[in-house]
């Protein structure tokens, strides 16, 4: 089982001279069984009102997928939470929207969304500039988990955690809670925005990938995990850079 994690701010370029990339060419050539994408987009302008997470569904051949609504309208700009029926994983949306999803070429038997909260202030951080990347005061987004139970025994979480500290610490407990209550080998990957390996101290479960993901052109710290709750052999997956979103891509192929 190969298995992929991305924040892919959106397919995004950070750097001045970056070109932006369609869908088909980021990920035509991807081979994996499990994506998990964060900072993903539905019918935003500013990518040309596309479903990322279906069309990226298409793209690599999976037809089991879902996409977790986080917020509606477009974040650094206005926005408001998701309610209602915008909350259901498979419901249909006409407004603008950005949350996280889950991709799977292996059969999904069951769906969850888990509520994570958020941090009522911001913080000041890094993002891509049209000259080059800047500071900037962001507010906190609610924050969300996706689960799948699959068919060959798996149950795999896909999460982006809150950048302010202790909050994120207490959302990544809060969903290892939740799966320890469901069946299966469980799997968290995500954006957990903890670094220096606490993810691994915080849960005692394991890091499959140990590499700086973030920020993507120079990186220096790990904000992307895979954990499992037992030891699994298998190799890390080398992605080549893509030249889009501010974290690299992080994989993991299961013996």
């Amino acid at each position: 089982m190969r298995v992929i994690s991305w924040n892919l701010l959106h397919a995004s370029p950070v750097l001045p001279g970056q070109s932006p990339r369609e869908l088909d060419e980021i990920f035509g050539e991807i081979k994996v069984d499990l994506l998990a994408l964060q900072e993903v987009d539905e019918n935003q302008p500013r990518s040309q009102g596309a479903a990322h997470i279906a069309k990226i569904a298409e793209i690599v051949g999976a037809s089991d997928w879902a996409y977790a609504r986080t917020l509606i309208g477009t974040p650094g700009e206005k926005w408001r939470s998701a309610r209602g029926d915008e909350t259901d994983l498979h419901s249909a949306c006409r407004e603008p929207s950005y949350g996280i999803g889950l991709i799977s070429k292996i059969p999904v038997t069951k769906w969850h969304r888990i509520e994570l909260g958020r941090s009522i202030v911001g913080l000041p951080l890094l993002v891509g500039g049209e000259k080059r990347p800047k500071f900037m005061y962001v507010n906190d987004e609610p924050r969300v988990a996706i689960i799948a139970e699959l068919t060959n025994g798996y149950t795999v979480a896909v999460t982006h955690l809150s950048f302010f500290p202790v909050v994120n610490y207490l959302q990544l407990r809060k969903l290892q809670r939740v799966l320890k209550k469901l069946p299966g080998r469980k799997i968290i990957m995500g954006d957990l925005n903890l670094p220096f390996a606490i993810p691994e101290r915080a849960t005692r479960w394991h890091s499959l990938v140990a590499c700086n993901s973030y920020p993507s052109w120079k990186p220096a710290i790990q904000f992307d995990y895979i954990l499992t709750e037992e030891k699994f052999s298998g190799t890390t997956i080398e992605l080549a850079p893509m030249a889009i979103s501010d974290h690299l891509p992080i994989g993991f192929h299961f013996d």
